[in-house]
Formats: C-alpha cells, sequence, structure tokens
C-alpha cells in the first residue's frame, strides 16, 4: 500500500485537457491581433484601413489578415504545449542524472541488496524510478513464492515490468500528437493565407480603370505575413516534437536497460 501511494505521488502530471488551452490561446490571440497589432497608431492617420506607418512592424503583421489570428493561435498553442512537456517530462526523468540512476540500480542487484535498490529509486524519483519500484517488488515476491517454477517467475517479473512501462508511457507522450499535428496545420494555414492575399492582389490588378495600391498593398502583406507565420509555426512544432520525442527515447532505453538488468539478476541467482 505504501509503494503504491510513493508511485501516485511521483507520478508525472501534465496539462489533460489541451482544448482548454487552446482556447485560451486563441483568446489570447485575439487580443494580440486587434489590441496590439491593430491600434491605431500603427497606421498612417490612426487609421486601421490606412498602411502601416514606414518601418512599423506590428501594422504590417496586421495586414495579414484574419488568418494572422488563426496562425498565432496555433503557434501559442505548441509554445504553452512545449513548456508543459519540458516540465512533465524532466519529471519523469527524476531528480538524478538517469545514467546514473540505472548504474546504480545495476551495481545494487549485482550485490543482491533490494532495501538499496529500493532507497535509490525513492531518492531518484520519476516514471523510472516508478517503473523499477514496481518490478522489484515483484522481484520480491518471486523470492518468496515456491509455487511456481523458475521460467514463470521470470515471465511474472517482465510482466510487471511490462505493466509498469505502459502505464508511464501514455503521461509522457500526452500533448505530442497536438504538436506533431500543428507541424502540418501551421505550414497549410500559411499557405492558405498566403493564397488569399494573392487573390487578394490579383483582385486589386484587375479592377477597372487603374490598380488600387491600398488594396494592392494589403493583398501581398497578407500573403507574406501569413507565410512567415505559417513557416515559423510549422518549424518550432517540429523542433519541439523532436526534442521531446528524443528525451522520452532516451528514457525508454534506460528502463529496457534496467529491466534487461533485473530479469537476468534474477536469472542468474535463483
Amino acid at each position: 500500500m505504501e509503494t503504491t501511494q510513493k508511485k501516485a505521488a511521483n507520478k508525472v502530471v501534465g496539462i489533460k485537457n489541451a482544448g482548454l488551452v487552446m482556447i485560451g490561446c486563441f483568446i489570447l490571440a485575439l487580443c494580440i491581433f486587434q489590441f496590439l497589432l491593430g491600434n491605431p497608431s500603427n497606421f498612417v492617420n490612426n487609421d486601421p484601413n490606412n498602411h502601416p506607418l514606414d518601418g512599423n512592424l506590428l501594422g504590417t503583421i496586421y495586414k495579414g489578415g484574419y488568418i494572422v489570428p488563426i496562425i498565432q493561435t496555433l503557434l501559442l498553442t505548441v509554445l504553452a504545449l512545449s513548456v508543459e512537456r519540458y516540465f512533465a517530462i524532466r519529471s519523469a526523468f527524476g531528480r538524478g542524472a538517469l545514467a546514473k540512476f540505472v548504474a546504480n540500480i545495476k551495481e545494487a542487484l549485482s550485490a543482491g541488496d533490494l532495501k538499496k535498490a529500493h532507497e535509490i529509486c525513492d531518492k531518484q524519483r520519476g516514471s523510472v524510478a516508478n517503473v523499477v519500484t514496481s518490478t522489484l517488488v515483484k522481484y520480491a515476491e518471486m523470492e518468496k513464492n515456491s509455487e511456481l517454477t523458475k521460467e514463470q517467475k521470470l515471465l511474472a517479473i517482465q510482466k510487471e515490468l511490462e505493466e509498469a512501462t505502459a502505464l508511464e508511457m501514455p503521461m509522457m507522450q500526452q500533448n505530442l500528437p497536438i504538436i506533431a499535428t500543428i507541424t502540418t496545420l501551421g505550414t497549410l494555414m500559411g499557405l492558405l493565407g498566403t493564397v488569399i492575399g494573392m487573390i487578394r492582389s490579383f483582385a486589386a490588378l484587375s479592377s477597372g480603370g487603374g490598380t488600387d495600391s491600398l488594396a494592392l498593398s494589403q493583398g501581398i502583406s497578407e500573403a507574406l505575413v501569413n507565410t512567415a507565420f505559417g513557416i515559423l509555426t510549422g518549424a518550432l512544432a517540429v523542433i519541439s516534437y523532436n526534442y521531446f520525442t528524443n528525451k522520452i527515447d532516451k528514457l525508454t532505453y534506460s528502463l529496457d536497460e534496467v529491466g534487461f538488468s533485473i530479469v537476468q539478476t534474477f536469472a542468474a541467482t535463483h
């Protein structure tokens, strides 16, 4: 019972409802678009319908049109979920260096000191320590069991390892599929804004009698701004997804290594 409580206390906790995060990011993006980018002081004659002031980047971005807050929502969502995943996965790794933790566990197992192995897990905490603790509990149970064969005991320990790992992994991978989706969606929304901007530019060029310079400039701004924001969003999402996936892979390799050591130690000493 005490071990279960410790495991629950050490479990990785992250944002479970990413939809609320996206809604919050959308509201923030609308506020930025309307009150910061669309501030009248960014435009000629304090009129957002006019050209942006020379060199005024905020006004130029505002001219990107209604696609801008949508892409900003995706960008802010990537940033928010990346920060959330950073702390969640950092918690999953535990307090000390993972390589040192694995080495210490292997050393304790080689010496047959399960008590020391438990102490190392309690000190380390995190997902790897939770899995190792559950496996060590099963290890001790199998040592006292006189009814099962050695092969059955090994299978029981292996099964406990796999089940404990399966319970921890979803928490570490939580929200990563959303970031992976935004890698493509951000670029596509940027492309959509680019197409809309080009349509507006061609409409200004084809208007009867002459070129509407304001409409033409707005169309070009819309195309370029959305292209830039879409590429930026997609790039950050790719970097974030690959970074955290690599972190999870390292953690998984450590789990495999220490799990193999536990099973091999039991096989060699019993």
